[in-house]
């Protein structure tokens, strides 16, 4: 069986991140990128926030630079993705696409949290042209624009209210009667002028034309639809992490995130590290998972060093 001494599931600005300190520290690094290599950025299309890029840059193009940077430096990236591991006993065991099995002296995991959708076609085909799960990303696209915000709890006004502050206008979707968000939450996006709350209505679907959205065509309580004009339509449904495969070793929240130590990122299990959104159900910022990937190998190495 195949021995690393660094294995980083996932890639993302977590993952790489992790790959270029491990490296650097001179530990044996091997990344397994799965099933979305380079994660939910690569889904982006221009990021304007990430320090380092004064002019912007797709989200794929830096993917792709993380990823040189770590290769350069030494580490071994791989397409496959985790099916199994066995935490019980050291080194630790994982099996890779459903067939493979290595081990390693330490794991650090950078799966990753993937958005939640509504499920409609529309969604897949207009998702980086006007359908985003990220205001704090792409809200400055929509400038003075109409864009909506699909969602009922803090999330969702959270990102309305941000929203308000960029946009000309912005409806906020919402198939109850009543919002679920906290009191201080829900007075905010109330008392925000350019915020028109849409009650008891959902999305059927998202309308476009080659150059991107266009509107959004609602089903209100009673059966009848109606069409509104928007720009931009997020969703803030919530997230989940990418971490079903390691509960039964690592502690969770009630979410479903990771659990990690302190302002550290060691895990319930001495030598698994978690680090970027699988742990992290606030931040969801490139900047923030990239700096969890320089603990988490930092982390591992001391552990690696601890147990020579």
């Amino acid at each position: 069986m195949e021995h690393i001494q660094l294995l980083i599931l996932g890639s993302g600005p977590a993952g790489y991140t992790a790959a270029i300190y491990g490296s650097r520290a001179n530990l044996q690094c091997v990344v397994y990128e799965g099933i979305q290599p380079g994660g939910q950025l690569t889904q982006t299309t221009e990021i304007e926030n990430f320090p380092g890029y004064p002019n912007g840059v797709q989200g794929q193009q830096m993917m792709d630079d993380f990823k040189s940077q770590a290769v350069r430096l030494g580490a071994e990236v791989r397409f496959g993705l985790a099916t199994k591991v066995d935490f019980s006993q050291r080194p630790f065991r994982v099996e890779v696409d459903g067939k493979n099995w290595v081990e390693a002296d330490a794991v650090i995991i950078a799966t990753g949290a993937t958005a939640k959708y509504l499920g409609l076609p529309s969604e897949e085909k207009f998702r980086g042209t006007g359908v985003s799960a990220c205001a704090t990303c792409d809200g400055f696209f929509y400038r003075k624009k109409v864009v909506a915000v699909v969602g009922g709890g803090d999330t969702a006004c959270e990102e309305a209210t941000y929203l308000a502050s960029l946009c000309r206008k912005v409806y906020m979707i919402v198939r109850r009667d009543v919002l679920r968000a906290s009191k201080a939450m829900q007075e905010r996006v109330l008392n925000t002028p350019n915020i028109e709350v849409l009650w008891k209505h959902q999305t059927r679907e998202i309308l476009g034309d080659d150059m991107g959205v266009t509107g959004v065509r609602l089903v209100r309580e009673d059966g009848s639809e109606t069409d509104v004009a928007i720009d931009g339509f997020f969703l803030a449904i919530g997230h989940h992490p990418n971490s079903d495969l390691f509960r039964e070793w690592v502690n969770v929240d009630a979410a479903g995130y990771i659990i990690t130590e302190g302002k550290g990122t060691a895990t319930n299990v001495a030598g698994v590290f978690a680090a970027g959104d699988v742990q992290d159900p606030t931040y969801r910022q490139a900047i923030n998972a990239a700096a969890s990937g320089c603990r988490a190998a930092m982390d591992a190495e001391k552990y690696i060093a601890s147990i020579k």
